[in-house]
């Protein structure tokens, strides 16, 4: 798909992909405005006594939650109560000609509201059920709540985060809920690739915690290997060293070496070439013994230099680095702003408010995709009415 094409939401891949959104709070959110960033109407259902939980968490511009708008752009939204006959009848018109139901309610509360998996697809067999759940649908943990930090914690992420000998922590952004909507995301998409073959739709069941696990790709089977339970171990990686965090003069550095070749260029970058034959560095295995007085020795000669030196010699050098970046200093930086990764969104009242963008680009030399500011409880509710009762 051509560049120039992509401002046009109609040439979007998702372009005529109608999903009725029941989500709320952050991963059945975010796997819906992934789907609407990629040309799918989306058509956001909220409770109408205060709409999505998210729209009462903070921080606020002006009343308006920032975390409400960060997740929920490129949608329409109307409130109805799935108790209320009426507003259950506008639902049911909706999903007739929707092409995804996304759901993130604890299991089993869809089947008491009448909307379980086996109803709908009797009903509308071509339409595809995604549920988001903290356990997912089957399992004997099924019926329990979760929230982030829980599969956090249960999925042993918690427990190889931290620095090393100190306690587990909590990674710094919600993992557990954004890696299951992601997760959610190219399942939706499998199942319509999958109902173009069959012209059936397909039940998508997400777990948190099977999520978790999924993301746990190096620690299981380290574990699977040598029997060791893996711990916190800071910022350094297991088994390939240097490739951790590091002092310099003023700040911090990341250098990640992951071969000989490698390791030899960034001795030579630091003018200090008896390191490649040393007998403690000179192999993989060796630095991953020594790490500890490689690191002091690394950090001993970054200590003449600033980040920024340091970084144009090791760019130079063609070492693989970068600075560790604050938020201010990551929405300043260049690359960022080439890319298209911050979007600035309007919320009401003059007030706009900068958020991430999409990271997948389209064709070639991509634009960034098409944004429509997050939408007011209900905004559409009346023409949505209008549009579906007759139905």
């Amino acid at each position: 798909m051509q560049a120039s094409l992509m401002n046009n939401t109609s040439a979007l891949p998702l372009a005529g992909i109608t999903v009725v959104d029941l989500t709320r709070v952050l991963s059945g959110p975010y796997c819906t405005m992934m789907l609407a960033d990629l040309g799918a109407r989306v058509i956001k259902v909220e409770h109408p006594e205060g709409g999505d939980d998210s729209r009462q968490v903070g921080p606020f511009v002006d009343g308006q939650s920032a975390y409400f708008a960060s997740i929920n752009r490129n949608k329409e939204s109307i409130a109805l109560d799935l108790k209320n006959p009426e507003d259950r009848a506008v639902l049911d018109a909706m999903l007739a000609s929707a092409d995804v139901l996304v759901e993130n309610f604890r299991a089993g509360v869809m089947d008491k509201l009448g909307y379980s998996w086996e109803a709908l697809h009797a009903r509308f067999p071509r339409l595809i059920y995604a549920s988001i759940s903290g356990f997912g649908q089957t399992g004997p943990y099924r019926n329990r709540p979760a929230y982030d930090m829980v599969v956090q914690a249960m999925g042993g992420l918690m427990s190889v985060t931290g620095e090393l000998g100190g306690n587990p922590s909590r990674v710094g952004v919600s993992i557990g809920d954004i890696g299951a909507g992601l997760y959610a995301t190219i399942g939706i998409q499998s199942a319509l690739i999958q109902r173009m073959r069959s012209g059936s739709g397909e039940r998508v069941d997400i777990s948190m915690l099977d999520c978790q696990v999924a993301l746990l790709e190096n620690p299981i089977a380290r574990y699977s290997a040598t029997g060791q339970i893996p711990a916190p171990l800071g910022t350094r990686h297991p088994s390939i060293t240097p490739f951790d965090l590091f002092a310099t003069r003023d700040g911090f550095i990341v250098v990640a070496v992951g071969n000989d070749s490698l390791f030899a260029r960034m001795c030579e970058a630091m003018e200090r070439p008896e390191w490649i034959d040393d007998p403690r560095f000179a192999t993989v295995a060796g630095r991953n013994e020594h790490h500890l007085e490689l690191k002091a020795s690394i950090e001993a000669r970054l200590a003449d230099r600033t980040t920024a030196e340091w970084a144009a010699i090791l760019e130079r050098a063609g070492v693989p680095h970068g600075p560790l970046n604050n938020v201010p200093q990551l929405l300043d930086n260049p690359h960022v702003h080439a890319r298209g990764m911050l979007v600035d969104i309007d919320i009401g009242q003059g007030k706009s408010l900068r958020v991430a963008g999409n990271p997948i680009k389209l064709g070639e030399n991509a634009a960034p995709l098409p944004v429509r500011n997050p939408p007011v409880l209900d905004q559409h509710g009346a023409a949505l009415k209008a549009e579906f009762e007759g139905r």
